[in-house]
């Protein structure tokens, strides 16, 4: 018998978020090292930007709720 069958609405939930914040977090770290601030300093506005609007993307994507 599958497992998923014998499971209650709640645990098949909480699997699937459990599921959904690994792969975030997994997501997270690979993108992490775009996100962290270079050595040597560049006097790049735009890089800067783009820097800034990806760490606030993930900040808000991470904070967002399940419907």
């Amino acid at each position: 018998m599958n497992q998923q069958f014998a499971q209650t609405p709640d645990q098949i939930l909480a699997q699937e978020m459990s599921e959904y914040v690994a792969e975030l977090q997994v997501h997270m770290s690979l993108q992490a090292r775009n996100l962290v601030p270079r050595l040597k300093q560049t006097n790049d506005s735009r890089e800067q930007f783009l820097q800034d609007t990806q760490a606030h993307l993930e900040k808000f994507v991470s904070r967002q709720r399940l419907s």
